[in-house]
This record gives structure tokens, C-alpha cells and sequence, in this order.
């Protein structure tokens, strides 16, 4: 029922991506649009960094007490008039919010952004059940008209252009007028506009995702920046808030102090357009908002990485920041990934949900620029973790036999330091000298799985070690 991940078929999926000329002229928007925008609002807060220690330290001292707040979350939730389901895994979080919906009955469901239910693949069973699903999102619809995953995180379309959208818009849509002016982008958001607002009129259930579970309030907080998200809350009978067990914070200003870092580090603004903290069903005295509201509380392997290596993970607040900067997503998109997180947190969050049987692609996908890490708003040293997952990969002999012989082969001249230097200098003379021409490599024995996919550089110079020793000896003197 979830989506079946191509995460092992990544070196064919990044094959593909990079043939692709309209997606390549597609993530030249991610290069320069959010990596520009995050620098230039992040300059103009001079406590940016401190409040990235912040946030870093708040998620760390929540998943360090996470027993504690998520009861404590749910004896709020209870309080307000609330329900909380805890699902140990996918087929358990379906199983409840289909249960949700059969009791109220509902034949179109409306939903928010949400990467959890493309995890546990919710429309899917919803549609099973004989249950419309309507997203509401912009990018989210578009790409549930095309029937594809999201390519990113904060920008589910990113991927597509304008021609393509109107394409589907057409193609579905095709009880509208056939002469239609639909050549600029805002006639598209308007015909969007114009045909959710009927199912959102028309929805039963309303589901919506969570950026953040309030310990000391029972609130769920959405971050949006299209009005989607409230309309899915308040217009329904009943309102679902599907969230990962890593999502709870303390207390308001814990949540408020890690929103000042999200926005900048998602968008390039300083807040996003609509922030919205639900607390339970309508009271007597609200003008507006659903007559029951729940929330499905997902583990799904989350908890296995507590007390690990890969903990750090779980402070992931899904900003897109790392996918944003980081030169193989820029090159092959989301998609080439093969599941529902893409980019270097996927890299490293997808072995952790699926196996790295199945995902051990991924954490080798990555330049170790460090790029990453260095945009993170909660610090999370994700290079680091990608190397633990090489070498759990490598540990449990998942890695080719030509990769698990040539590392032994390097092993034996790493243990001998003197007979090591002896051989790269030897070995980088010659290349440099063969590769002296073109300056590169197209192939070459032993390096296949290298070359195959990039050039190799010829080396220059002297090796690194001699290059130390020189530095060492010049700074002496």
C-alpha cells in the first residue's frame, strides 16, 4: 500500500534525470532562487546562528524526554476534546484515519501538505476504500494529477514548468471552456483556486500534516504559504492531523523560536505567509472549525533511532535547506531518489525507515561538501551520518565485492605509512603524466564505477602528503 521505494535502481533513476533537458532547466530555479533568498534573510537576523543552537538544542532536550511529552501532548489533546491514535506503523496509521472516516461517513477528503501520508501512502488507500482524496496544496495537486511523488520537500512540483502544468490542467479539467487563456501563471492558480474551492466545499474529512505537536497545549502548528491548509482544518465535519513522533516541542515558545529559523531556511522568508495553531474541535463559542478533531501519531522506525548514531536525524523540521544547496539533488532532482525523502536528509532518513538494503544508494550519492550541514537550522551533521550508513553498508557486505576489495587493498597500504607514500607518489606521477593532455580520465581499469558515471581528474602536483610535509617545513622556518 505505501509507495514502493526505487531508491536500489538510483544510479539508473540519476541516468535518466540527467538526460532529462526539461528537468535540468527546471532545477536551475532550486540552484539559484532558494539559495540566494535564504542568504540574504538570513544576514539580515544577526541572531540567525544563535537561534540555530537554539533550535538545535530544544529538538535534542524533546527527543531526550520524547515519553514524557507525547503523553503529555495527548493528555492536552484529551483536555480540549481531542483524540489521539498512536500507529506503530504505516498500515496501523491507514487503518486509523480510514476507520476516522468511514465513521463520519465521508466520500471526498481534503488534505494538506504532508510528507507523512505520501509515507504511509494515504491516498492510495483511501481510493481503496472508496474514498475521494483531493489535495489542496498547489504543488501536491499538480503532481496528483500527473500521479508522481513529490521532487521536494517545501516545492512538490519544482520540477515541472508552466507548459506542463497547463497541460494536466487541460487534460483533467476538461469540463471547462477548451479556449481558455491559460498561458500565464496566475491564470493557472486561479482555475486551480477556482476548482478546489468546490471540493473543499464539498469535503467530509479534512487532513492536514504538522510542522510541529505542542507538549504544553495539545496544538498542532501548520507552516503554509497558500490558505489551503485552514480551509482543510475548519471547513470539514471532522479535521485528522497525521504527525511523526519526532515533531513534538515542549512548549509555545519552543515552537516560536524554531519558526523563526524555518521560514528562512525553507523559503528565503522571514515567516511564511500563514502559521496556524489548531487546538482541538470548535467550542461553543467559535465562530468556526470542525466538530471532532484527531490526531495519528506515527513511529514507523522512528523510534529504533533513538540512543543511536542517527538521532541527530529526528531533529529534522523538513525546511528543504539541505536539498536546496546540495550539488546532487541540484543535478538529478528528488525523484531520482526513489522514495518520499529526497536530497541529503533522505540520504540519510530513508536507510533509517526502509533499510539500507534497500536505500544504501543514497548516503553514497553525496560530494561530502559539507554544504548541507552548514545550511541545517538544527545542526544536523548529516555528511557524518551518511558515512555511519556507508559503513553499516559496508559491515554487513551489502556494498559490491569490487568496492569491499579495493577498500582492503587500500587497507593494506594505509596500515604501512611509508610503503603508502612510496606507492601514491608513484601511482599520481604516472597518472598526471598519462593524463596530461586532457587533464581527465574517461576510463580507466579498476575505476569503473567511477568513470562510468564522471570523468576522472588527472592529478596534479605532488601528492598530499608531500604537499603537508612542504607547508610544515615552510611554516617551521
Amino acid at each position: 500500500m505505501t509507495a514502493q521505494p526505487t531508491s536500489p535502481q538510483f544510479k539508473q533513476n540519476a541516468t535518466r534525470a540527467l538526460a532529462d533537458a526539461q528537468l535540468q532547466r527546471a532545477l536551475g530555479n532550486v540552484r539559484q532562487g532558494f539559495i540566494e533568498k535564504r542568504a540574504a534573510v538570513a544576514a539580515k537576523l544577526p541572531e540567525f546562528e544563535a537561534l540555530r543552537d537554539s533550535a538545535r538544542d530544544i529538538k535534542n532536550h524533546a527527543l531526550e524526554h520524547l515519553d514524557i511529552y507525547l503523553e503529555s501532548y495527548e493528555k492536552k489533546v484529551t483536555e480540549a476534546g481531542g483524540h489521539v491514535h498512536w500507529a506503530r506503523d504505516a498500515r496501523e496509521a491507514r487503518e486509523a484515519i480510514l476507520a476516522i472516516c468511514r465513521k463520519a461517513g465521508a466520500k471526498t477528503v481534503t488534505k494538506g501538505k504532508s510528507m507523512i501520508s505520501e509515507e504511509i501512502g494515504l491516498n492510495a488507500a483511501l481510493e481503496d476504500a472508496s474514498i475521494t482524496p483531493v489535495e489542496t496544496d498547489l504543488g501536491e495537486y499538480i503532481i496528483q494529477l500527473r500521479n508522481e511523488m513529490p521532487s521536494h520537500i517545501i516545492a512538490p512540483a519544482v520540477h515541472l514548468n508552466a507548459t506542463q502544468v497547463e497541460s494536466d490542467f487541460r487534460r483533467v479539467h476538461n469540463h471547462l471552456d477548451a479556449a481558455r487563456d491559460l498561458s500565464e501563471p496566475v491564470q493557472l492558480l486561479g482555475e486551480a483556486r477556482a476548482v478546489l474551492r468546490e471540493r473543499f466545499l464539498a469535503a467530509d474529512v479534512g487532513i492536514t500534516g504538522a510542522n510541529f505537536l505542542i507538549a504544553e497545549t495539545g496544538t498542532s502548528v501548520i507552516v503554509t504559504n497558500e490558505g489551503n491548509g485552514d480551509l482543510t482544518q475548519i471547513l470539514p465535519r471532522v479535521h485528522i492531523v497525521i504527525a511523526s513522533i519526532e515533531k513534538v516541542v515542549p512548549t509555545l515558545d519552543d515552537a516560536a523560536q524554531i519558526l523563526r529559523v524555518l521560514a528562512r531556511s525553507a523559503t528565503g522568508q522571514e515567516m511564511s505567509v500563514y502559521t496556524t495553531f489548531s487546538t482541538g474541535p470548535r467550542r461553543p463559542e467559535d465562530a468556526d472549525g470542525p466538530d471532532e478533531y484527531h490526531v495519528v501519531i506515527l513511529d514507523n522506525g522512528r523510534s529504533s533511532m533513538l540512543g543511536t548514531a542517527f538521532q541527530d536525524m529526528l531533529r529534522c523540521i523538513r525546511c528543504g535547506a539541505c536539498m536546496n544547496h546540495c550539488p546532487v539533488y541540484h543535478a538529478v532532482g528528488g525523484h531520482a531518489y526513489g522514495w518520499v525523502y529526497p536530497g541529503p536528509m533522505g540520504a540519510v532518513l530513508t536507510p533509517s525507515l526502509i533499510g539500507v538494503d534497500k536505500a544504501g544508494h543514497l548516503p553514497n550519492a553525496s560530494t561530502f561538501c559539507g554544504r548541507c550541514e552548514s545550511v541545517c537550522p538544527v545542526r544536523i551533521p548529516l555528511p557524518k551520518l551518511m558515512r555511519h550508513w556507508r559503513e553499516r553498508e559496508f559491515e554487513r557486505h551489502l556494498s559490491p565485492a569490487t568496492v569491499r576489495s579495493g577498500l582492503a587493498f587500500w587497507g593494506f597500504f594505509a596500515r604501512r605509512p611509508a610503503l603508502y607514500r612510496l606507492a601514491t607518489r608513484v601511482a599520481m606521477a604516472g597518472l598526471g603524466w598519462l593524463g596530461r593532455d586532457k587533464g581527465k580520465f574517461a576510463s580507466l581499469p579498476l575505476a569503473g564505477n567511477w568513470t562510468d558515471y564522471r570523468d576522472f581528474p588527472a592529478p596534479q602536483g605532488g601528492t598530499f602528503q608531500s604537499q603537508w610535509k612542504q607547508r610544515r617545513q615552510g611554516a617551521a622556518k
